[in-house]
């Protein structure tokens, strides 16, 4: 038990933070807990496998025993030994003298997991501190030995926070060196407002195509270079990192070809993500509490994915959509959590949508709704007439334990025409039926409204349906 990492919520700042939030300690950990588990997922996995297995097929005379391999151009060498676990990349220089210089010459990939004694491509959870120094003096004894370029590095299983002047050194050594793809995730718990800034080095990786950060304080950037730029990087995650609007602001002015931005488990609620990139294709939101999302000019977005969040919104998120012309996929809107604007005009129950308050780009739409509570049913008929050209709707029935009135057909037949319904959808997927009236009663207007619905698919949300009877109500709806 020595050797196990600390508790999450070890000293009086968590506990504070935890009654603070209205949230009992063991929630808040079990929380944290959550978030962990979906950034580990949330993260790419490493570019080699470690569970790999390698096909060798023997010749019909044997072979020989002739080295084959050897023989070929090292170009095409450095090639096999970049894709191979960092133990067996470095093994390869004991095969022979031909095999020494391949190795400091190739771009190699460093995953800090394939270092563990088990060998694996998964984040564990949790890694005992020795195991933690082990892997920093191994990785340290890498990052000094191998010249570069490093293709990737992802370190997941170090606890950074207690070596930062150790980070800051490697982040130089990468710097110099050349990294592609990087992937720093720290081990920081408690995970507090008290986290130190993590070394501001990596704005000085022109050669990052992609990188993610994970439970760190970002830099201040009000102090940096005007010169520091990431010119190559094309995908950005922020997984529970504490990070300011400005400084949000400063990466996506200063990464002219980024086009994938995750955020993942940031928890100050305070922050306005303002969209303004002629790059970006697709932004993903998870576990986030955000005040505002603001699109402001992002000609070439095509995906908008907003979902989840790691404690109860005591405000919902503004979501701001301006000018994006190519927005194909949008979801989940959800009126209890979200406050949607289109253009200059605030999307409200009753809303009369005039052309500079639709998204005609968006195909794919998905809502999240509590069907018992009145006031979020109602908004769905002013939320369909922004979207009039979708064609694939996804709508996930929300469970309410305090219903507020519930929409009968005679509403949803009262709403009037609407375009996308009537003429566009060809799909409905409908999450976690639950067979109450205020769905049923949706499901018909729907059924009996889409003229050009071709697939519908219901998933319940519980055993107590049965197959047989959400299609006898289906049928019924159609006759």
């Amino acid at each position: 038990m020595a050797n196990r990492a600390p508790p999450f919520l070890a000293d009086r700042g968590s506990l504070a933070l935890a009654r603070r939030l209205g949230m009992d300690p063991q929630q808040l950990e079990e929380n944290i807990e959550g978030i962990l588990a979906h950034i580990h997922v949330a993260i790419p996995g490493p570019p080699v496998s470690a569970g790999a297995h390698l096909c060798i097929l023997s010749d019909s005379d044997g072979g020989g025993g002739v080295d084959r391999v050897s023989s070929l151009p090292d170009a095409l060498l450095r090639d096999i030994v970049s894709r191979l676990p960092i133990k067996d990349a470095a093994r390869t220089a004991a095969l022979s003298r031909r095999w020494r210089p391949i190795w400091l010459n190739a771009p190699l990939v460093l995953a800090d997991t394939h270092l563990l004694p088990a060998g694996r491509d998964e984040i564990p959870t949790h890694v005992g501190l020795a195991e933690s120094s082990a892997i920093t003096a191994a990785v340290s004894r890498i990052l000094a030995a191998h010249p570069g370029p490093f293709r990737c590095i992802r370190l997941a299983c170090v606890h950074l926070d207690e070596g930062h002047a150790q980070v800051a050194r490697w982040l130089h050594l990468l710097a110099v060196k050349g990294v592609r793809e990087l992937f720093l995730i720290n081990r920081r718990w408690p995970f507090t407002l008290n986290t130190r800034h993590m070394p501001a080095t990596f704005f000085s990786m022109a050669s990052l195509t992609r990188l993610y950060l994970g439970f760190w304080r970002f830099p201040d950037t009000a102090g940096l270079l005007r010169g520091a730029a990431f010119p190559h990087l094309r995908e950005l995650g922020l997984c529970s990192v504490i990070i300011e609007n400005c400084d949000i602001d400063f990466v996506l002015a200063r990464s002219p070809v980024l086009k994938i931005l995750c955020l993942q488990g940031l928890m100050q609620s305070h922050l306005h993500l303002r969209l303004v990139s002629q790059s970006l294709r697709c932004v993903q939101i998870h576990w986030s509490d955000l005040e505002i999302i603001d699109v402001v000019d992002a000609p070439f977005l095509e995906r908008l994915i907003i979902c989840g969040y790691w404690i109860k919104k005591r405000k919902g998120t503004r979501i701001k959509i301006g000018h994006a012309p190519a927005l194909h996929i949008l979801g989940y809107f959800d009126p209890e959590n979200h406050a949607l604007h289109i253009g200059n005009t605030t999307i409200k129950t009753g809303t009369l949508v005039n052309e500079s308050a639709v998204a005609p780009s968006v195909k794919i739409l998905a809502l999240q709704v509590r069907f018992g509570v009145r006031n979020d049913a109602k908004m769905l008929p002013s939320v369909f007439r922004c979207f009039p050209n979708v064609e694939r709707l996804h709508i996930h029935s929300k469970r309410t334990d305090e219903p507020t009135g519930k929409l009968n057909l005679k509403f949803w037949q009262e709403a009037g025409v609407v375009e996308c319904i009537e003429s566009h959808i060809n799909l409905l997927i409908f999450h976690d039926f639950r067979g109450e009236k205020s769905e049923l009663a949706f499901l018909k207007f729907f059924i009996e409204s889409a003229k050009m619905l071709k697939n519908l698919m219901i998933m319940c949300a519980n055993g107590n349906l049965s197959k047989k009877n959400v299609c006898q109500w289906v049928f019924q709806f159609k006759g």
